[in-house]
């Protein structure tokens, strides 16, 4: 046959598989939310690849697979502006605990990020290391986010750099300030982790040694953040007695750097600062109306989790955990610490003076013989041993080798209720991706690990309709996407990439208890991740299609780096 003719039949044969126009996958049958807060309408959805190549009421052609979502919400995958998957996927890549909630995005770094780390402070942590151990490889941020999804991991994941990290790195963990060379150091290690693609720099200041940063560090290092695209994210000097002055702070920071603000876990912590939400509320929309940028996020639970580190002055935690529990063992400095933990008024943020003793649940143990008190709370503990709880704490800690993980009993559901309708809030579960089966049965975990984003949409969404679904849709998706810079994710769009989240409103629901928190939520059938089924029928698949996001600074949006924060974010506000 001649060339010509073979050519002719090559052609026609492409033609006739455009005409079929076969994609990799169709949703059909959708009640498409698509992130942007406009109404919904029925619709469908092709994919191939990883994108999203059509969205309309009805897209034509043949698919290799069909997914009917049977009038179900169709939506972009959820955003986790707080995670601490950061070692549970290695453990186990599948992140089923938030996976089931519909989340195809994990960001990380509150204050401490996984990398960059030094010779020094790989071999700290490897010695700190509780039920999960693994090997640190890695040397950067970005080698660790390579890491990960080179093991093989279902959601995608990002990460500020942490404040504390640097300054780790630069500082060690004592009570210092840095030099001017010191400071410049942080700050190119910044701007080096910004260019391997870190969404911003975060900061967690009320934990040692973060909390030794005095404000100019801190405009310091989020001036680099925001002249590469990022933004400044921080776990306030205070959530409780000084939460205003803590807010002030934040905003002065962001004023001073350029760089957009948003505020981990916004909350008023103790009975008697819970009349401050008002007021903390009114002073981030003053700042707001001023044109400052600033959000926050939160999840929708009255307890927090944390250490007993947060019951400890900072003090007595200079130089890391085992230069804390030395002192701890030398009695002058027990009683001293004792006297202010004691403190009504305490000079740093006391979480157990507001939580008390038997608002102080204890989840999480490092040493195997400790293990047996996980589910009591600390005045139980104080009672079978005998001492004041103050005593039980620091014994804890002394015995344990940590900080020892507990729960907080600190908020008031008026205000989670009030705060799931701000349009300035987005969500975060502030934990770790978990299961209920292997390592993760050696400790407890706070319930929002496994219910967080069900609980908003079925809880205050559907029962006590304190926003609409559009809103909420919209705050979990494209929101949190054009805070941290993010072009092609978070809404359903024909080129972006295709995470979605099939889910049930009407019965869309979480099942974690305090006492029983290891319960995965339901009404979340399907999930998406660049453009590959990880859940179906609510189970998952197996797919490890998770990339690493990565923020502007890596993209070269200007010269191959970072560039004037002056014109850093005016594209997204």
């Amino acid at each position: 046959m001649k060339p010509q003719i073979l050519a002719l039949l090559a052609a026609l044969t492409l033609a006739s598989g455009a005409q079929a126009a076969t994609h990799d996958l169709i949703i059909r049958n959708a009640m498409i939310y698509d992130g942007s807060g406009s109404p919904p309408f029925a619709g469908e959805i092709a994919i191939d690849g990883d994108r999203i190549t059509a969205l309309a009421p009805h897209v034509s052609g043949k698919a290799r697979k069909v997914i009917d979502a049977g009038g179900k919400a169709v939506s972009p995958g959820f955003i986790n502006m707080l995670s601490w998957a950061t070692e549970s996927l290695i453990a186990d890549g599948r992140g089923l605990s938030e996976l089931k909630q519909g989340i195809t995005l994990q960001v990380m770094g509150e204050g401490t990020s996984m990398g960059p780390i030094s010779p020094e402070m790989k071999a700290r942590e490897t010695r700190r290391m509780g039920d999960i151990k693994y090997d640190i490889t890695w040397s950067s941020l970005d080698d660790y986010l390579t890491t990960l999804t080179a093991r093989g991991i279902a959601q995608n994941v990002a990460s500020f750099v942490g404040a504390a990290t640097v300054r780790e790195y630069v500082l060690g963990e004592g009570d210092v300030d840095p030099t001017p060379e010191q400071l410049a150091q942080m700050r190119k290690l910044v701007v080096t982790a910004m260019e391997g693609g870190a969404l911003g720099v975060g900061s967690s200041l009320i934990y040692a040694p973060a909390n030794y940063a005095e404000t100019p560090e801190l405009i310091a290092l989020a001036t680099d953040a925001g002249r590469c695209g990022g933004i400044y994210i921080s776990h306030m000097r205070s959530e409780g007695d000084r939460l205003l002055e803590a807010i002030d702070e934040l905003i002065e920071i962001s004023a001073r750097s350029g760089a957009p603000a948003e505020i981990y876990h916004l909350k008023a912590g103790g009975r008697p600062n819970w009349p401050k939400m008002d007021l903390a509320i009114a002073r981030i929309e003053a700042a707001r109306a001023q044109g400052h940028r600033i959000t926050a996020d939160m999840y929708t639970y009255t307890a927090g989790s944390t250490g007993l580190d947060a019951a400890m002055p900072p003090w007595v935690q200079a130089g890391g955990v085992e230069a804390w529990i030395a002192r701890l063992r030398d009695p002058a400095t027990r009683a001293k610490v004792i006297g202010e933990m004691r403190e009504t008024r305490p000079r740093f943020e006391n979480l157990y003076i507001h939580a008390g003793a038997e608002g102080t649940l204890l989840v999480g143990f490092k040493n195997p013989a400790m293990k047996g008190l996980t589910g009591k709370t600390l005045a139980e503990v104080a009672m079978a041993r005998g001492v004041s709880p103050e005593d039980a704490a620091i014994d804890l800690v002394i015995e344990d080798g940590s900080r020892v993980q507990v729960v907080y009993f600190l908020m008031s559901e008026d205000n989670v209720r009030k705060q799931t309708a701000l349009p300035w809030m987005s969500f975060a579960s502030d934990a770790s991706a978990q299961a209920p089966e292997g390592v993760f049965l050696q400790s407890s975990t706070h319930p929002r690990a496994y219910g967080n984003f069900a609980r908003l949409l079925g809880k205050y969404v559907r029962e006590e309709k304190t926003t609409t679904l559009t809103d909420a849709v919209h705050r979990l998706t494209s929101m949190p996407a054009r805070n941290l810079g993010l072009h092609d994710r978070g809404e359903l769009k024909v080129g972006y990439f295709a995470d979605l989240v099939i889910f049930d409103p009407a019965t869309i629901a979480d099942h974690a208890e305090y006492a029983a928190p290891r319960q995965f939520s339901t009404g979340v059938s399907e999930v998406i991740v660049n453009g590959k089924l990880v859940l179906a029928g609510g189970e998952p698949t197996g797919a490890a299609a998770g990339q690493v996001v990565r923020g502007r600074g890596w993209t070269g949006w200007s010269d191959g780096g970072c560039r004037d924060s002056a014109k850093a974010w005016s594209w997204a506000w």
